[in-house]
């Protein structure tokens, strides 16, 4: 499989592609204006303990106040646990935190939606091997490298560098970047982050709550250090000053990448270079279209991602069975796509085709797992349920690529549907009606929008006249060009 790495570079935004066989599978976009802040460690003040929910609101300088719950409190109890530990117990919030103290956290998840940024007490110093947590005292590896000799021979390399730096305490993760680094990559990565660690502490020393203690890389550095892989071709980016700092960065932690990293001066876009652009468009619409004909539907709302999948214009060779499993396995390479290009996470639950066969129900889950195996981001998946239904977790910690790129609609709120305008002029035939029972007035002025109008002078014209005889007044109608169709005014004259 081949991959590639475009990086565009301008001064408002950032903009980095993931392309996999000159597809793009995933879509990063920071702007100047509103970076991510995952990572960035700060020292806040609690505001607000919450006992009924086991958690506090911290200010940490940012226009919503932080979330921080129990569990993400460090303790000295469970700093000598692993991390992920699911049998220690929660202590009570108020014999964690109280309002009014100062407290260091680090972001584990940006603001999205209405709300604030999700914090831990659990310091993480990532590098490109290794993750550094000063709390803890643990050395634990990524699942992702699955041969069992490789994992234990990383551990004990970097089990028997931290015995020997009996002046640094902590622990460590080792990344899945680090499979098959040698032993002198590992202690250069140690020393770095121990390095980095010290200054962190020094800074948080100096610096007054609400304050910034520590920020992540900018995206394009972060990028090298995250996504890079040895099965990665080229790192092309447009912006020479971009290019000479991510050269910096990699001639000194891993130059093994070095002839990867090139500028690209063309005068065509480099995200024109694989319809990249097209594609984002694309990841902002519901419907997914298949080659086969068929489609999927995306619709993301604040409690889940639903998905569904129909078979649309593909009406198959053999016969019903078949088209349906051709269908969902299609669906199921598509699917993973797109969670991973649309940077969707939470709740996802799925609905298939209805599948009687059990072998093809077991071939298309087991596809949908061997694709979503790609993912950067951590994922839980569930077998077929009673009903015909996958339902899977991914994790959220930045907001999804329609969340960057678009705001809610202003005319339907983000509904996705208006009302009729046959419905709103029996809404304005209502409104009369009460208004006449309260005011003794002449006659009335309805102002509305043009669709609205018309149909009150057209096909509700008998419905007026009616209306008028009833209450004995005249109504006469305004178009208001600038009105949505769901906007209306009754002016009493």
């Amino acid at each position: 499989m081949s991959e590639e790495i475009l990086i565009n570079v301008t001064p408002v935004e950032t903009r980095v592609a993931l392309v996999e066989n000159g597809m793009l599978q995933e879509a990063y976009i920071e702007r100047a204006s509103r970076k991510g802040i995952v990572g960035n460690i700060y020292k806040g003040k609690v505001v607000r303990v919450l006992p009924g929910m086991e958690a506090a609101f911290v200010d940490i300088g940012l226009e919503k106040a932080a979330f921080i719950h129990a569990s993400d409190v460090i303790t000295s109890q469970s700093s000598a646990s692993s991390p992920g530990d699911s049998t220690k117990t929660v202590p009570d919030i108020r014999s964690l935190l109280r309002e009014g103290q100062s407290l260091v956290v680090q972001v584990t998840k940006d603001p999205i939606g209405t709300k604030g940024a999700r914090l831990t007490t659990q310091l993480s110093i990532p590098s490109r091997y290794l993750v550094f947590m000063p709390e803890v005292q643990h050395v634990g590896i990524s699942q992702r490298i699955e041969d069992e000799a490789e994992r234990n021979r990383l551990k004990a390399l970097v089990e028997e560098a931290a015995a020997t730096h009996t002046d640094v305490q902590g622990g460590y993760i080792i990344r899945t970047a680090a499979e098959a680094a040698s032993e002198e990559e590992l202690i250069a990565d140690m020393h770095y982050l121990h390095h980095l660690s010290q200054s962190i502490y020094e800074w948080i020393a100096k610096v007054q709550a609400p304050g910034v203690v520590y920020q992540d890389l900018p995206l394009f550095i972060r990028t090298i250090r995250d996504l890079i892989r040895p099965q990665t071709e080229k790192i092309r980016i447009d912006s020479r000053e971009s290019y000479q700092r991510v050269m910096e960065f990699v001639g000194e932690f891993v130059t093994e990448f070095a002839d990867k990293v090139e500028y690209y001066p063309g005068e065509r876009p480099i995200f024109d270079l694989y319809s990249v652009e097209d594609e984002i468009q694309k990841a902002l619409s519901r419907k997914v279209q298949l080659k086969s004909g068929g489609y999927v539907i995306i619709d993301q709302t604040e409690a889940m991602t639903t998905i569904d999948i129909n078979t649309g214009a593909f009406v198959g060779h053999r016969n019903l069975e078949e088209t349906i499993f051709k269908t969902n396995l299609e669906a199921a390479r598509a699917i993973s796509r797109q969670l991973r290009l649309r940077n969707l996470g939470g709740i996802i639950i799925i609905d298939f085709i209805d599948m009687d066969d059990v072998e093809h129900q077991r071939q298309v889950h087991r596809m949908l797992e061997k694709m979503l195996e790609r993912d950067h981001a951590k994922t839980k998946i569930t077998g077929v349920s009673e009903l015909g239904l996958v339902e899977m977790t991914r994790k959220r910690t930045t907001e999804s690529l329609g969340q960057v790129l678009c705001e809610p609609c202003p005319i339907c709120d983000g509904r996705g549907f208006l009302k009729t305008s046959e419905t709103v002029c029996f809404e304005i035939f209502r409104e009369i009606l009460r208004v006449n029972r309260a005011y003794d007035v002449e006659h009335y002025l309805v102002m509305a929008s043009q669709s609205v109008v018309d149909r009150l002078v057209d096909e509700e014209s008998d419905n007026v006249a009616d209306l008028e005889t009833f209450i004995e007044k005249a109504v006469r109608f305004q178009v208001e060009p600038f009105y949505s169709q769901e906007q209306y005014d009754v002016v009493l004259l």
